[in-house]
């Protein structure tokens, strides 16, 4: 078996890193939703019950996945600065 060094390995694309991530950021802008909702309970707006901030987290999870693969994709390319030019 040939192993391969960090980096010669290939990386991952944007869209693959959007799809890994997409579960935990979908959960995490469902505690942001809830969490808003009850902040402007305060303020007089109805509070999101916690299915309804997970029902409107999923649309809102797709273009939040995509900044988080950009995101860790430009991590990637601080950390391996000799790679920038690679593109997918």
């Amino acid at each position: 078996m040939t192993e391969r060094s960090p980096t010669t390995a290939p990386r991952w694309s944007r869209r693959k890193l959007a799809v890994v991530v997409f579960p935990f950021v979908t959960a995490a802008v469902a505690v942001n939703l809830f969490l808003a909702s009850l902040l402007g309970a305060s303020l007089g707006f109805p509070v999101l019950s916690p299915l309804h901030a997970l029902a409107l987290s999923v649309p809102l999870g797709i273009p939040a996945s995509w900044v988080a693969a950009r995101w860790v994709d430009h991590l990637l390319d601080q950390a391996e600065p000799d790679r920038v030019g690679d593109r997918r």
